[in-house]
């Protein structure tokens, strides 16, 4: 599997249909790696759905949703760049501080 690249910003998974099954294309099989093996867990949203991550190889920030709510389990994955201002925005919300490393 290939690691993020520099000028990546939004990875959007899809579904395949197979006839007797469905699967997730390869951008899911993507970025169930990057999120299992190569970026760290920072926090979740309210929902406990989104999920905040940062890549340690260049310390930005990505986010994990299931954008397509109507479909079993939310549907294919996306992973999304988040800048640190808007993920402070985002998941700075359980009252506590979110303290994020600015990227590099």
């Amino acid at each position: 599997m290939k690691i993020l690249q520099p000028h990546e910003i939004d990875l959007i998974g899809d579904w395949i249909d197979r006839g007797t099954q469905i699967e997730g294309d390869e951008t899911c099989k993507r970025i169930k790696w990057l999120v299992a093996e190569k970026l760290e867990e920072i926090t979740t949203d309210a929902s406990g759905w989104d999920i905040l991550y940062r890549d340690p190889a260049d310390g930005r920030y990505w986010e994990l949703t299931y954008p397509k709510s109507h479909m079993h389990g939310g549907g294919p994955p996306r992973l999304t760049h988040l800048s640190v201002q808007q993920a402070k925005n985002k998941y700075d919300v359980r009252g506590r501080p979110l303290h994020l490393i600015p990227e590099k």
